[in-house]
């Protein structure tokens, strides 16, 4: 864990304090023990756990820098990444995790109950479903999601869950810049306005990595998102 505390604070200016790095700990043995029996993610060593996971959740910080988010709505969370490591780092920020499988949203509330993470839901639902309820509807500063769908997809996940003002954030591989430049449209339809890419470089990891920043400019119409399945199956 020494590792991923010197790199955490090159790379990121982030400062982990005992606490922090005692439950990165359990996280990462919590994870290892499910894994063997719920196949919750393919990385199943403890150095691509700490790379892999949570410095690549870590990472978001680059798009926000002192200003955290006061609340954040992570989709498709799977296994938690990258909102309980965030959450870690800022204890204080509202947390709602969504996630459709119910072993993995289940290994998310195990999490919250162990490591008592305040301020925390995990929402067993699709994003389409939580994009329409008056809970969740433009109720955030923050939006983030990690290899989840393409961009022209995301945005129509992510968007109808911000407020004006806010931003939405993806974690993209290689194909971030182009995504991003053919959601254009979509981007615009839906209240999005595209702040930045940053490059993201993490120890070990040839793939380039980006994260795509979207400022929320304007309301998402009502009809978005649309049924479950079909911004999948007919992006706009």
């Amino acid at each position: 864990m020494e590792k991923l505390v010197l790199e955490a604070q090159q790379l990121f200016g982030i400062h982990l304090t005992r606490h922090q790095v005692e439950l990165l700990i359990a996280f990462e043995r919590e994870l290892l023990e499910w894994n063997d029996k719920f196949n919750l993610t393919a990385i199943r060593d403890s150095e691509g756990i700490r790379t892999k996971h949570f410095l690549d959740s870590f990472s978001c910080s680059l798009a926000w820098k002192e200003r955290p988010p006061r609340r954040l709505i992570d989709i498709g969370t799977g296994a938690g990444f990258p909102g309980i490591p965030l959450k870690i780092l800022y204890p204080s920020m509202r947390l709602t995790l969504v996630e459709s499988v119910g072993k993995k949203a289940n290994f998310c509330r195990h999490l919250v109950e162990i490591f008592k993470l305040e301020g925390t839901e995990v929402v067993t639902a699709r994003a389409e479903e939580v994009g329409q309820m008056p809970a969740h509807r433009e109720a955030y500063d923050w939006a983030v999601a990690r290899a989840v769908a393409k961009m022209s997809v995301l945005a129509e996940y992510l968007l109808p869950l911000v407020q004006v003002g806010g931003a939405m954030l993806a974690q993209k591989g290689l194909s971030g810049p182009v995504e991003t430049h053919t959601a254009g449209m979509a981007l615009t339809l839906l209240g999005g306005q595209v702040r930045h890419l940053l490059p993201v470089t993490l120890p070990g990891v040839a793939d380039e990595r980006f994260l795509v920043v979207v400022d929320k400019v304007a309301a998402t119409p009502p009809q978005y998102p649309r049924k479950p399945g079909i911004p999948a199956k007919k992006p706009l």
